[in-house]
């Protein structure tokens, strides 16, 4: 897929398309890549800030960076996707953002982007060993910003592997 840029109003979306719109102090800027190595793909998605950024932007940051770590916490092969989605969901609720996270926690990655399972509400399938699964929880605010954190994790028998490793303690430039 082609990289996603978006940020302010943009970046409330999660799927944004780039617009006309010119990057502010002050903003979150959203960037969700992908590549292709031997035939398989990857996904990366890190939220960075331009300028300083309040306490709530920096609270709805925290929030998405511990529901993703909540739900990297009970992954592990053969535990079924919608409990991966709801340990992070949990986490989003709790602060208060419940209606904010609008889409699933992840999606398996192999030769295409997006393969089953999948880690979402309607999802029940086992994960199966060894398995890649994005790990992407997001808090969307309509129309004023969004955050996303995402990393690919490898399934294993006892837990799972994050195979990113890229920092994701919030980058202010």
């Amino acid at each position: 897929f082609d990289p996603i840029v978006a940020c302010g109003p943009n970046g409330s979306k999660p799927d944004a398309i780039p617009g006309a719109g010119q990057v502010r102090a002050l903003e979150f800027i959203t960037m969700d890549f992908c590549c292709v190595y031997e035939g398989y793909c990857s996904d990366m998605t890190r939220t960075i800030a331009l300028g300083s950024i309040d306490e709530d932007k920096k609270r709805v940051y925290e929030t998405v960076l511990a529901a993703q770590k909540a739900g990297i916490a009970v992954s592990k092969a053969g535990v079924p996707g919608v409990d991966i989605h709801k340990a992070a969901a949990q986490v989003i609720q709790e602060a208060g953002y419940g209606p904010y996270f609008g889409h699933g926690y992840g999606h398996s990655v192999g030769i295409e982007i997006h393969e089953s399972p999948n880690a979402n509400t309607r999802d029940h399938t086992p994960m199966p060993l060894g398995a890649m699964v994005s790990a992407e929880p997001g808090i969307y605010l309509p129309g004023q910003f969004g955050v996303r954190i995402e990393d690919v994790v490898r399934m294993d028998k006892d837990g799972c592997t994050d195979i990113t490793h890229s920092p994701k303690e919030l980058i202010i430039l």
